[in-house]
């Protein structure tokens, strides 16, 4: 078994969409879905834009797909060598994840098509494939390659005035509606054979079309080479990608694989996690690693990475709490540079968070819960569709989840905690979690004739109960975020001359005496039999089966929340609410709690959510209980092999990747199996192996250095390499 490549045998018209997301290669510039060459939009092919957005009139705002530069289609005698218009003998696709590279091999019967294509990680603007046409019989062949515009949009289009141009390398430029942000593509090609060759602009695309007559036995070569620029990028994007495309050319197909294989091997360098023991296991952690990796933003410092990734425009390409708890581990651990980015973006975003705070009546700092570019909160006030009546379903994530300032704060604290270096906070990372803290002041209320303070109208994780009172996880990270700021003190014990210039910079004097008084009063959870209550008022719900609840659903698309759901009145929860805090702060609960609550929360859970079984696993490891992490890890780590997920809400597609499962798959493995925890830059290890695996290897930086760490039952071993 090959530990590094997932294959598909067979062509399934079915699963077209759910293959896009599975064999996606990306280089966090941009993310192109594994369609075939010859793919119209119908089978949901995108290239699509890290950081671009637009809105199309009232619809959803979205990040913007553009052009497909790798376009082929082959007809032969007349008669499309082509899926789905002709049903093949056979077809292979495969993605080697240890250098994104896809391949699809279909065999028509008259010819048989092999390509390979890859998003270059050395050059993020760079497209490039490699195709083989493997003739059996004789006839005349018409080859059309080119700028394709026939574009999957969900809330599209958001492309207009196409312009086109001709020649040795085709260029396609056109610009949003919105911004009107330039998109730009071009191609060029380099083949092995000669014909009639003319050029087509059409309604989609420009093509350059070929024809020639081929002899059976023959075979012919050729190369793609694409690039994307846009506005954003420079002045004049489409001349920079003629000169990309050019360039590459020059350089050869042979030369952009291997510049790309060698960046994929330095990353590999950095972070390459591995399983002994169990290939299903390995494969799936490769894969989590690879489809993590694809999509950080490398070629910029001030980033983040959507909760779908880069596989298309679900989650309106939004930057969620994802990024900071499920993606920011790996990162911090393995590449801090990345996981830097990914706080400068919130470092970046803070003025937007100061507006939405503003909107709702509140000083400091409301992170937007779908975050657009500049922080631009992109979640609606009608999220759901109801599939019986079709209209819009109010709900409240926009305005009530606001424990995503806390979990902005919980990562810009622990980069501190982790790495022992304190220059992010200087650069707008202490300023941030004080300004988090400042919104929670604001945000609390507390009764006259009682000492404890609550946060009263909002949602946790568990998005199924909407509009509740002190939420346990939400009080618990507000008051994490709340000794954050305090701790600030002592981080800058010895340059106290900082803290007094961004405390007057802020007006923040009477803030740092409410911070203790806040810290003490704000609510903690009733306990029950060693179980913390998720939220006032939970133990009340009725208390029934999963099973019972799902028996209830009239229609399998039904969303379980909100006012109408079938789970808003019961026990049964969306995903790791609780459990999600045991896992994020540990330390603040004992064993015992931990294996109380997990008993009790996990046969209550839906997981829902591909964010929830990776908590329950870092508390299964830490109870004992490996077989069931174990059994969790694999569901974690494989979900973008097998097409795992939910894929409607109500009436709204939610497919796609899952960058948290994929961030959460490292966790299990490093922070759960290895016990692998980093303070101050040192580094502790409190394995918890499940009998599956005979070796755990890992690799991350510490103080600048990559350090190899191996777990065997045996013991364990650290090692500067």
């Amino acid at each position: 078994m090959n530990l590094w490549t997932l294959e598909k045998q067979g062509y399934d018209p079915g699963s077209v969409v759910d293959d896009g997301n599975r064999f996606l290669i990306a280089n966090g510039y941009m993310g192109v879905r594994g369609t075939v060459d010859e793919a119209d939009k119908g089978a949901f092919p995108a290239v699509n834009l890290a950081g671009v957005y637009d809105r199309n009139g009232d619809k959803w705002r979205e990040p913007v797909n553009a052009p497909n530069g790798l376009f082929l289609r082959l007809t032969f005698n007349k008669e499309p060598m082509a899926l789905p218009h002709r049903t093949p003998r056979s077809h292979r696709l495969s993605i080697d994840y240890r250098h994104g590279i896809f391949r699809r091999e279909t065999d028509f019967g008259p010819v048989r098509i092999v390509s390979e294509r890859m998003a270059s990680l050395a050059q993020p603007h760079l497209l490039a494939s490699r195709v083989q046409l493997a003739f059996r019989e004789a006839g005349e062949a018409e080859l059309a390659t080119g700028i394709s515009t026939d574009i999957w949009d969900i809330n599209g289009p958001h492309l207009f005035d196409f312009r086109y141009e001709a020649g040795e390398t085709l260029a396609c430029t056109a610009v949003t509606g919105e911004k009107g942000i330039e998109v730009a593509v071009a191609q060029a090609v380099s083949r092995n054979l000669d014909g009639e060759e003319s050029f087509c602009r059409e309604e989609k695309g420009v093509l350059r079309t070929l024809r020639f007559h081929a002899e059976a036995g023959e075979t012919v070569t050729l190369s793609l080479f694409a690039a994307v620029f846009t506005g954003l990028d420079g002045a004049s994007p489409v001349d920079e990608a003629k000169a990309l495309c050019q360039q590459a050319k020059a350089a050869g197909t042979d030369a952009c694989f291997a510049e790309n294989a060698a960046a994929w091997e330095a990353v590999w360098d950095r972070c390459e996690a591995d399983i002994e023991g169990d290939d299903e296991g390995a494969l799936a952690l490769h894969a989590s690693q690879y489809y993590l990796n694809s999509i950080a933003p490398r070629h910029r410092n001030d980033l983040s990475i959507p909760a779908r990734g880069l596989s298309g425009q679900t989650y309106k390409g939004a930057i969620f709490w994802d990024s900071e708890i499920f993606l920011f581990p790996m990162f911090v651990h393995t590449q801090p540079e990345v996981a830097r980015s990914l706080l400068r973006y919130r470092i970046e975003s803070l003025p937007g968070a100061r507006e939405k705070a503003a909107e709702y009546g509140y000083r400091g700092a409301f992170y937007a819960w779908e975050s657009q570019e500049g922080g631009r909160e992109g979640c609606t006030d009608f999220n759901v569709v109801d599939v019986f009546t079709h209209r819009p379903v109010r709900t409240y994530f926009r305005d009530k989840q606001i424990h995503i300032s806390a979990d902005v704060a919980y990562a810009m604290a622990q980069y501190y905690t982790i790495t022992g270096d304190r220059s992010l906070l200087e650069a707008g990372g202490a300023e941030v979690i004080l300004e988090c803290a400042r919104f929670y002041l604001g945000r609390m209320s507390r009764q006259l004739d009682r000492e404890e303070a609550d946060l009263l109208d909002v949602i946790g994780p568990d998005e199924y109960h909407e509009r509740v009172s002190n939420n346990a996880f939400t009080n618990a990270m507000a008051r994490y975020c709340l000794e954050s700021a305090l701790k600030l003190k002592e981080i800058f014990a010895d340059e106290l001359s900082y803290l007094a210039a961004l405390t007057q910079k802020l007006g923040y004097e009477k803030d740092w005496a409410l911070l203790p008084e806040a810290v003490r009063a704000l609510r903690r959870p009733r306990i029950q039999n060693g179980v913390l209550e998720q939220f006032d008022g939970y133990f009340d719900l009725e208390d029934c089966t999963l099973d019972e609840v799902r028996s209830r659903l009239r229609d399998p698309r039904e969303y379980w929340g909100g006012d109408h759901g079938v789970a808003g009145t019961t026990q049964i929860i969306k995903q790791a609410d609780v459990i999600a805090l045991m896992a994020l702060l540990p330390e603040a609960f004992t064993d015992e709690q931990a294996a109380a609550n997990y008993a009790y929360y996990e046969p209550r859970t839906e997981h829902g959510s591909s964010l929830s079984a990776c908590m329950y696993a870092l508390t299964a490891c830490r109870i004992g209980r490996l077989d069931k992490a174990w059994e969790l890890f694999l569901k974690t780590a494989s979900i973008d092999m097998t097409g795992g997920g939910k894929q409607w809400a109500g009436e709204v597609y939610i497919g796609g990747t899952h960058p948290a499962s994929n961030g959460g798959a490292w966790m299990i493995a490093a922070l759960g199996f290895a016990g692998l925890r980093v303070r101050q830059g040192m580094i502790e290890l409190h394995p918890r192996l499940p009998k599956q695996i005979d070796r755990l290897r890992f690799r991350l930086t510490v103080n600048g250095a990559v350090h190899e760490v191996t777990v065997t039952h045996s013991g364990y071993s650290i090692k500067v390499i």
